[in-house]
């Protein structure tokens, strides 16, 4: 289920710099006397970084459907940046300023570095550009699950997450949340861009009815019996 950053960029670098506007995507390493910070430098790299977070933003407006501009949410200044610092957790978006801990780089295991912090860059990426984010606190969920949808349209599913139909809530977050937005999506093709325009006036569960014609509860147990329960 993994597509390499290379094949999704051979795809979208030909639109990036048509659509990036008047974005810019830097990276900043203030964590490079750690051992993860230099593993990042070696491995995975501040160039290649920058490519990332261009075809992520690119990838997110198409997700969105948001080929204008002015459809978008607005970036916090004119730059997308990404610090490595040595911090604890994985990763933390604030504005347009994404946070990636050099801890949680050097302790990534297997052979698929630069997939792994990938999908954690695919998903803060979303965080930037997402609507609705002044409702995050009482709803974090769905903000998760449809930065976890975008990281799961891109391919880059860790082997950790749920498989579809697994969770306890539709609004769990994180994988469980992007499973099932995921299958709402095959019931009306765009339902994540419609929602996500929606959320730019704030949260409302009203919205799946709007939408998809039925309540969220009703979608997630017709879900559920999909995958058997």
């Amino acid at each position: 289920m993994r597509l390499h950053a290379v094949a999704i960029a051979s795809v979208l670098l030909a639109v990036a710099a048509a659509t990036a506007g008047a974005v810019t995507f830097d990276v900043k390493s203030e964590a490079a006397s750690t051992p993860g910070g230099q593993r990042f430098d070696r491995d995975y790299g501040a160039d290649y970084a920058k490519q990332v977070l261009s075809d992520a933003s690119t990838f997110t407006w198409n997700i969105f459907n948001q080929p204008d501009p002015a459809d978008r949410r607005p970036a916090d200044g004119d730059t997308l940046l990404l610090a490595v610092r040595d911090t604890d957790g994985i990763a933390s978006t604030s504005g347009s300023t994404i946070q990636l801990s050099s801890r949680y780089v050097d302790g990534i295991t297997g052979d698929d570095l630069r997939d792994q912090i990938t999908g954690v860059l695919y998903h803060e990426v979303v965080h930037v550009w997402q609507w609705g984010l002044q409702d995050y606190g009482a709803h974090p969920g769905i903000f998760e699950g449809i930065a976890d949808y975008v990281r799961l349209k891109a391919g880059y599913v860790p082997g950790h997450w749920v498989q579809p139909g697994q969770g306890d809530r539709w609004d769990q977050g994180y994988d469980v949340t992007a499973r099932f937005l995921d299958y709402c999506d095959t019931l009306k093709q765009g339902f994540v861009a419609e929602l996500n325009a929606k959320l730019k006036d704030g949260y409302n569960e009203d919205y799946f009815v709007q939408i998809l014609g039925k309540n969220v509860q009703e979608l997630w147990q017709d879900y559920k019996a999909k995958y058997g329960g």
